[in-house]
Parts: C-alpha cells; structure tokens; sequence
C-alpha cells in the first residue's frame, strides 16, 4: 500500500526541500519506488532533481487544477526507482484560483487516487506557508514529517504547525498523523542549538527522530549542481545524517503497518 508523506513547515529556510529531496533519495536507493511531488512555486525541489525551470512541462499546478493528470506529469529522474512531479511559479496563483472550486481541499487527493499505487512512497515538498496548496497536501497525506531549524523563532511557530494539523484531521483527513520532527542546521557548538532541542525533545518526545542534520556546506551546495547531496558528496556529514533519517522513517513506517 502506498503511504503519502508530506514534509512541511510554515517557516521557510528549515531546510524542508533538502530533507524531502535526500529522504526521498535515501529510500529509493534502498529500492524502494519513491514519487516526489514538488508543490512549492519556487520549485526547489525540482531543481535539486537537475530540471531546468525554464523548460515548459506539465507540472503540479496542471495536476491540482485537474488539467492534466497526476501520470502525465511524472517526469524520471537520473536516480533509479525515484520519479518527480515538478513545481511551476504558476502554483502561486492556484491559491486564488481554488477558492471557487467544489471541495479545492481534495483536488490533490483526488488526483492522486489511481496514479499512486505504482509507488511505495509519494514524498510531497510543501510552500512555506499553510496556503491552501499546503492544505491540499495534508488533505492528501497519511503522515507529515516536520523539519525543524534549531533555532528559537522556529520553535515558536511550532505550536501553530501542530494545531493545524490537527484541525484538518479533525475536519478533512482523520487518518493524518505527525510521523516526526527532524532538527536540522544543527550545530552542537552552539549553546542555543541544545536548549532547542532540549525544548522540543521534551515536548514532543519520541516523535522527534534521534537523527539530526548539521549545518553543513555540502548540504547547500548540492541544489546548484543539480542533485540531492547523496549523489553530490556521499561521504559527507549531511548525506550520512539524511541517510540515517531515512532509516529511522521506514523503521517508522514498519512498525506503523504492523
């Protein structure tokens, strides 16, 4: 059964595109059939994938304005096992243009219905904003993984996050749930870094993941070559930690399904 995960956060710049784009990487390299869906009109996550915005395709905003179909804006990427849906600046005009649809919330979701089964997971790149894209996003997703930048302004808008989450299971989406928090820019030098995840550790518990993901230069070069930083610089502390967050998430996911 395919299981939607959306990585979401209203705050830009909490690194949510890298960890959508190198979890995505990760679990597809453990063969696994992966599907990112770049919902973010800034299209981040389709440049990391190496797809140039200015070539004309049929990307996420076609699919959610029901003008073409989920398959036929499938694009393949050069990883094995992993396919991309890619964003257009066009999405930030979709929010308006929803507003008169019948039931706009699920435009996604139903778009989503016969496509999805040829995948073991869709991984959906969320705008930073609880726009209505965002909302059609959680509508459509079994789980949400939130990154987190260790920082205080960060954590104070945490609490938002969650509420909203919890008013669209209450009235869109029951099965939705918060699979986990990942503390990203983490840097154990800093005094401010621990006290974040001191806070945030003892809030949300064991819905934080072990894993964190440091700052680390490798991380923010890779976009601008066209890939995720696991293909970029496998070695490096950023692809090691992204490696053992995925571990964690379908270690997740596992024990979710027995």
């Amino acid at each position: 059964m395919t299981r939607i995960i959306a990585v979401a956060n209203r705050k830009g710049g909490v690194g949510k595109t890298t960890t959508a784009v190198n979890v995505a990487t990760a679990v597809a390299a453990v063969g696994k059939k992966v599907l990112v869906v770049d919902l973010d009109p800034q299209s981040n996550a389709s440049t990391s994938f190496g797809v140039d915005k200015r070539n004309k395709t049929i990307s996420s905003y076609q699919v959610i304005m029901g003008e073409n179909t989920l398959s036929e804006a499938v694009m393949w990427t050069e990883i094995p096992n992993l396919s991309l849906v890619p964003a257009s600046p066009d999405l930030a005009g979709a929010e308006v243009e929803l507003i008169n649809k019948t039931r706009r919330e699920f435009s996604l979701r139903n778009a989503m219905t016969k496509t999805i089964d040829n995948y073991d997971y869709v991984i959906i790149d969320c705008p930073p904003s609880l726009s209505l894209i965002t909302i059609n996003a959680l509508v459509a997703a079994d789980a949400v993984i939130v990154p987190l930048q260790c920082e205080y302004l960060a954590l104070e808008g945490m609490t938002d996050l969650i509420g909203n989450i919890n008013l669209i299971k209450k009235h869109f989406n029951p099965k939705l749930e918060l699979q986990g928090v990942v503390l990203t820019m983490y840097d154990s030098r800093n005094n401010l870094t621990q006290m974040v995840e001191e806070d945030v550790r003892e809030f949300f518990g064991k819905k934080v993941y072990k894993t964190v993901i440091p700052r680390n230069v490798r991380v923010s070069e890779a976009p601008s070559h066209g890939k995720p930083v696991l293909l970029y610089d496998f070695k490096c502390s950023g692809s090691q930690a992204y490696i053992n967050l995925a571990g964690e998430i379908l270690k997740r996911e596992k024990e979710i399904a027995a």
